[in-house]
């Protein structure tokens, strides 16, 4: 079920990982949303596809790295939102100031969330973690201003628009 590109290692492998991104030799951090059917995840090694669905919980999976004091928050950010805005120079996004894009997740750290099938949002209806508890609850989204999600429910709304670079 975990089979991806580049391949889970060791822990030695994870605390580099973690130390680049915590001194920034890596800049930016993202998520590969692989959703793949459970049925073809059954398949053995070989035939199986690589990747998984993680597009939902990339950012609680980052913050239980803050939750463990392995990551500050002020690097999170960074990572997740300014490093991505500036190197590809996307305008106006990747911070809160006046003029840009809103674009925000307000997340509740004083909450406890179990990764569940019933509050998978992925199409394909699994995740790697199911049965995970991350010490963070996903509230609120907003796109351009806009909110999208709202505790548990996507609003149909009309906030998606075309980035514009600066380049």
């Amino acid at each position: 079920m975990i089979k991806c590109n580049p391949a889970i290692k060791t822990e030695k492998d994870k605390l580099a990982l973690q130390n680049a991104l915590n001194n920034g030799v890596i800049l930016t951090v993202g998520s590969d949303h692989a959703p793949h059917t459970w049925e073809e995840k059954q398949h053995g090694y070989f035939q199986a596809p690589s990747g998984m669905p993680m597009v939902q919980h990339s950012l609680q999976i980052l913050l239980e790295l803050v939750y463990q004091k392995q990551l500050t928050l002020e690097r999170l950010v960074d990572s997740f939102a300014h490093q991505i805005a500036e190197l590809f120079k996307i305008h106006k996004r990747g911070y809160l100031r006046e003029g840009y894009f809103a674009d925000m997740v307000l997340v509740d750290l004083s909450v406890c969330e179990e990764v569940k099938k019933e509050n998978i949002f992925y199409k394909c209806q699994w995740s790697p973690l199911e049965g995970k508890q991350f010490h963070s609850h996903i509230c609120k989204t907003f796109l351009n201003g806009v909110l999208v999600y709202d505790e548990g429910v996507f609003l149909e709304t009309k906030a998606a628009m075309a980035l514009q670079f600066d380049r």
